[in-house]
């Protein structure tokens, strides 16, 4: 066999060296991998992180001090199901259903709610090639109105950006107590469908009072389905599920959304997590939700993902005042912190919820972000991550804020803010430090006696220990004002309403409130659209 010539040595060694660097650069360029963890009911206060004392959360505080944490994040509402709304589409929920809105939880028969050709988180992910994974709770509907829970649940999950889908797809407090998988019932049975109101029902677990809330079931039918589905085991199959998905997806880019039923009502931690906190059932949910965070963290870091993959962990709204969140906070712990109000009402412990975001190598480690920031913006921000253009058209609401996680912007990049509440009245706008409510009280639950369920409003501020100037004995005074106004950067706890104070700022607010407010008449009757809460 002749020898090679002399003379091509240096050209076959400077190919092979380029053929290297190439393949280095290939790789170094790979798109990051984004895990996106929404959490339901988590209040401000429900963090080692953000201050919590009577329960711990190691994985996800290691999150923080890995990453960066955001003081002044919001979900576009203080409500499970207009929140998801805006998260997926980078819309303010006062723009959904033709522009009437979405205020409140959907029912059981709802079909889904985003219209298919609208943009999502999951389609920005998509159109570059991205696996794309819901798991968890879904609870925006599925099939066209109403739904008849007949599979295929088409349109769902996969028509509006997602591979695959599986998990609960209501709330874990309302029935069919079924798992979904993709688009059909999981254990589906052809023999034995889903039946909505049909007779007898079929059997569910149920929980005891300090649980709080488990609706009984609607549905007859679907033995095989019910008999799978385990409140107890949702969190350790879906962690199991999660970390599964990432080992197979680990060699594409992908982004993976996960929804956890932590910590909505009832409070069905594991038994291996019971008693395990120091406040009830109310910190053992959340010790779980602590364990799921660390399993996602660890597969990534099994399959060599850390550092090319952005982890995103917030709640979908603040804390619920609930039996276990009642049972807790005389435990000595305050879900949402030194935060006025709770889930469903505009008062900031009903919106400001946590978020980290960790990303080695792209943002610094242990740093704090004072950025005002609204979880509609993760549509513009994944968008710039993945270096697409926004259809402006659509996604007006949405702002880039991928600043905010890699450097420190030395100046705001989003100046207002629109939050709902449950009750449209209660509408309120941010800008700059100022808070506008345009009513009185939170626009949320008002139930104010030990039996009730939803407690909220002036009550709950007198039960949890909050002061609030408009507030007396667990009612809004008679001559307190008509509409509300907080300086945010001097009272981020809303202790005095300053309406009567800063007139001209009060104007300012309103007319700016009111080009975003739904036409007088489109908003509808907020009740005829509730669902499980």
């Amino acid at each position: 066999m002749p020898l090679m010539n002399s003379s091509l040595i240096p050209l076959c060694a400077a190919a092979l060296v380029l053929l290297i660097a190439s393949g280095t650069s290939v790789a170094a360029e790979r798109p990051p991998n984004v895990v996106l963890i929404f959490v339901d009911d988590l209040g401000y206060g429900d963090l080692g992180c953000y201050g919590a004392t009577k329960l711990s959360t190691p994985n996800i505080d290691q999150l923080a001090a890995e990453g960066r944490r955001f003081t002044d994040a919001h979900s576009a509402s203080a409500v499970c199901t207009p929140s998801r709304y805006g998260l997926l589409t980078g819309q303010y929920p006062v723009r959904a259903m033709g522009g009437q809105g979405i205020w409140g939880p959907l029912p059981t028969t709802s079909g889904l709610i985003i219209d298919t050709n609208t943009q999502t988180i999951g389609k920005v992910f998509k159109n570059k090639g991205y696996a794309t994974a819901c798991l968890g709770k879904w609870h925006l509907g599925f099939k066209e109105e109403p739904c008849d829970w007949q599979v295929p649940l088409r349109p769902g999950p996969q028509d509006v950006g997602f591979d695959h889908y599986f998990g609960v797809p209501l709330v874990n407090s309302s029935s069919p107590y079924v798992y979904v998988n993709d688009h059909s019932i999981f254990g589906y049975d052809p023999n034995d469908p889903l039946v909505y109101g049909g007779k007898p029902v079929s059997p569910t677990p149920m929980f005891p009072e300090e649980a709080s809330v488990k609706s009984p079931n609607r549905f007859s039918g679907a033995l095989k389905a019910h008999e799978i589905y385990d409140d107890e085991k949702t969190g350790t199959l879906l962690t199991e599920r999660a970390v599964k998905w990432i080992t197979e997806k680990k060699d594409e880019p992908f982004f993976l959304y996960f929804a956890t039923p932590n910590i909505h009502h009832p409070f069905t931690p594991a038994p291996r997590f019971k008693g395990t906190s120091q406040c009830g059932l109310y910190g053992d949910f959340v010790h779980e939700l602590d364990w799921m965070v660390g399993e996602i963290v660890q597969s990534l870091e099994d399959n060599g993902l850390t550092d090319n993959t952005l982890v995103l962990f917030t709640s979908d709204n603040g804390a619920m005042l609930n039996r276990a969140g009642r049972d807790a906070i005389k435990a000595g712990h305050q879900p949402n912190g030194e935060l006025l109000g709770f889930k469903f009402g505009v008062w900031e412990g009903g919106h400001r919820v946590p978020l980290i975001a960790k990303w080695p190598g792209k943002i610094k480690a242990g740093t704090q972000s004072d950025q005002l920031i609204s979880q509609v913006d993760l549509f513009a921000t994944f968008s710039a991550l993945t270096e697409q253009e926004m259809p402006s058209s659509e996604q007006k609401d949405s702002i880039n804020m991928l600043p905010a996680l890699l450097d420190a912007p030395s100046e705001p990049l989003r100046t207002e803010l629109v939050l709902a509440p449950r009750q449209p009245r209660n509408l309120a706008i941010r800008k700059g430090k100022w808070l506008y409510i345009g009513a009185r009280g939170s626009g949320g639950f008002n139930g104010s006696k030990p039996q009730h369920h939803a407690w909220g409003g002036p009550a709950a501020v007198q039960f949890s220990g909050h002061r609030n100037s408009d507030i007396v004995n667990g009612r809004i005074k008679k001559n307190a004002p008509p509409a509300q106004l907080y300086d945010l950067e001097n009272d981020r706890s809303q202790t005095t309403n300053v309406y009567r104070k800063h007139p001209e700022v009060v104007e300012e607010m309103k007319a700016l409130l009111e080009s975003y407010r739904p036409k007088q008449g489109s908003q509808g009757q907020p009740s005829k659209r509730s669902g499980p809460r």
